[in-house]
């Protein structure tokens, strides 16, 4: 009897926990299905909306080649340029131990959840102090103009790097830093011929990342270089444009463009990213 008893419990057991991951993963997985099929039914509006007439002419329009045009190639100099700093600056804050290095953490932070618009608004009224003054007139022209377009993504996603980069060097060991050492190579050997090849992927992918996030920016864009046709106009500026003239049709086909260049960046993301993927 005591047999039979211990079957039915364990029995009972099993079933309940069974139950209980089925109720488990059936949250889980809801959770996960309503997002994307809401993301799904934005892109599935977006298409309702739009005159492939429309779309095919405002493709093939020279404002919209303009855009594009301008959004790669000032994305692509200001991911550079993030790279550029946000390198030595990630692996500082990852491997350095220096005093009011937590300060110096949340100081980086800022752009990531300070609003792009004060971001712009901040750098705007830079370049009316003395300093900025100065730089204006005698470096480089960067208020309305191309050069404050490259300057506010960099601002913007320099941050982003910074952060994303820190996690791929927290996660690459120091025992392999240490063992280079003690073979005799001095800092300079270690990093480029140790940390940066271990953290090749990640670093490949931080930068995938910034370029499509300063490919999408427009609030400090906008605020600091304007959003004057044919000059200034981005992607993001040419959609704002288009909505402030109530031309909805033109508004969307630049919107299903920039999706489809965030979709390729994406994808390309994953296949060149691998295990080092941030995310």
């Amino acid at each position: 009897m005591n047999d039979v008893s211990g079957l039915d419990q364990g029995s009972k057991s099993g079933w309940h926990h069974r139950g209980s991951d089925a109720s488990f993963w059936g949250v889980m997985l809801g959770a996960l299905g309503a997002l994307v099929f809401f993301l799904l039914l934005l892109i599935y509006s977006l298409t309702t909306m739009v005159d492939w007439g429309v779309m095919l002419e405002t493709i093939r329009s020279g404002e919209l080649l303009f855009s594009i045009r301008l959004t790669l190639i000032t994305a692509s100099l200001s991911t550079l340029l993030a790279v550029v700093f946000a390198v030595p600056a990630s692996y500082a804050i990852s491997r350095a131990e220096f005093p009011g290095k937590r300060v110096v953490d949340t100081i980086l932070d800022l752009p990531i959840v300070l609003s792009p618009i004060a971001l712009g608004a901040a750098l705007l009224i830079f370049f009316n102090t003395s300093m900025g003054s100065g730089i204006e007139k005698n470096l480089l022209h960067f208020v309305f103009e191309v050069p404050g377009v490259v300057l506010a993504q960099f601002v913007v996603v320099t941050a982003l790097a910074v952060r994303l980069m820190k996690s791929t060097f927290d996660g690459i060991s120091l025992r392999y830093e240490t063992v280079a050492r003690t073979l005799g190579c001095n800092r300079w050997q270690v990093f480029f011929k140790i940390t940066l090849p271990l953290a090749k992927n990640g670093l490949i992918a931080s930068a995938i990342l910034a370029w499509a996030r300063a490919a999408g920016e427009f609030g400090a864009t906008v605020t600091l270089a304007g959003a004057t046709r044919m000059k200034t106009e981005t992607l993001p500026v040419a959609i704002y444009l288009s909505l402030s003239s109530a031309d909805v049709e033109k508004a969307v086909a630049v919107i299903l463009v920039l999706v489809a260049i965030s979709l390729v960046t994406l994808v390309f993301l994953r296949r060149v990213g691998g295990k080092g993927y941030p995310l």
